[in-house]
């Protein structure tokens, strides 16, 4: 789950793109912007926040 779950910029709903476009994108496997064009993410700003987000919480809590 993306945290924070909307965008900064126009209130979207983005988070729950997220984990698709982390699996696809973020591994290199596509072109970021052919995953976010089959995802439906149209807005520049939703686009900017979806490729510019690093999840933290891995780093932040790391034992479960």
């Amino acid at each position: 789950m993306m945290i924070p779950v909307r965008c900064f910029t126009c209130g979207n709903v983005v988070g729950e793109h997220w984990d698709e476009f982390k699996e696809r994108a973020r591994e290199g496997d596509e072109d970021p912007a052919t995953v976010l064009d089959d995802l439906g993410v149209e807005r520049h700003c939703c686009r900017r926040m979806m490729v510019s987000h690093k999840d933290l919480v891995d780093v932040v809590a790391p034992y479960q």
